[in-house]
């Protein structure tokens, strides 16, 4: 399995328009963060999982010039902004992107792009086949088994994912133990920590990211959708756990299992 992380940052980015602290200053590229979004090769299908606003700006970024399909988490705009984006892949690959999600995000798609929706949509609009998706019912794209996962964002049900030994957890403040037990097992884990010290009503943060990162025991962890609340990259010293680090953008692993 191949992950290249598109984007590491909260809904705003890093660094945050018109904020001058010591990690919107930072010179250090591990310290700009884009929406959110990840980029997978595995067993020949490559896919994304989420796609922000930054879509078009994270492909070029990393020449990425195929995608089979797209995961979504949930429907807010830092996750499902850049849609309109697919168009080019449309194009080349000759055939509507599938986009997978929950009901209430498939239904945010439709209500959002709506001109790829109509009777006659626009000979420029995006073509999109949407599937949906139910929470710990896995399915499988040719032979890839991928398992959606319920999270709470907040009181917001979204979805994490999990494929073969990798989960990616994203916007998640709660999971129900039901749904611990299908990530448990999980030897690569993503994992959202938008603040180090301060609670947040819908999002993990670093303290509620390591206690569950502790409780699911993969043999490496990476923390996502961070915010410029977390020190410049050079400054995170003792922070975290031999196991534990900060993804940033265009961060490349390759894992074998």
């Amino acid at each position: 399995m191949k992950i290249i992380f598109l984007g590491t940052g909260p809904s705003l980015g890093v660094p945050v328009p018109t904020c001058h602290c010591d990690t919107c200053s930072s010179k250090n590229s591990k310290d700009k963060r884009l929406r959110s979004s990840i980029y997978i090769e595995y067993r020949n299908k490559k896919f994304v999982i989420d796609c922000g606003p930054d879509f078009r700006q994270q492909v070029l970024s990393n020449s990425i010039e195929e995608i089979d399909f797209i995961l979504l988490t949930h429907k807010h705009n830092d996750h499902v902004g850049g849609l309109d984006d697919v168009r080019p892949f449309n194009y080349i690959q000759r055939n509507n992107m599938p986009i997978y999600g929950s009901k209430d995000t498939l239904s945010d798609v439709k209500t959002r792009f709506y001109y790829s929706f109509e009777k006659r949509p626009y000979p420029g609009a995006p073509k999109f086949e949407l599937i949906e998706l139910e929470k710990g019912k896995s399915f499988d794209v040719d032979g890839l088994e991928i398992v959606p996962i319920e999270v709470l964002h907040g009181s917001m049900p979204i979805l994490a994912y999990r494929i073969g030994d990798f989960t990616y957890v994203t916007d998640a403040k709660y999971i129900d133990d039901d749904q611990v037990k299908l990530i448990k097992g999980t030897k690569y884990l993503v994992v959202n920590s938008l603040l180090v010290n301060r609670s947040h009503s819908i999002h993990f943060n670093l303290r509620e990211a390591l206690d569950f990162i502790k409780r699911i025991n993969p043999k490496k962890a990476y923390l996502t959708h961070l915010s410029h609340n977390f020190p410049p990259t050079e400054d995170i010293g003792g922070l975290l756990p031999e196991n534990v680090q900060l993804a940033y953008d265009g961060l490349e692993l390759v894992f074998k299992f």
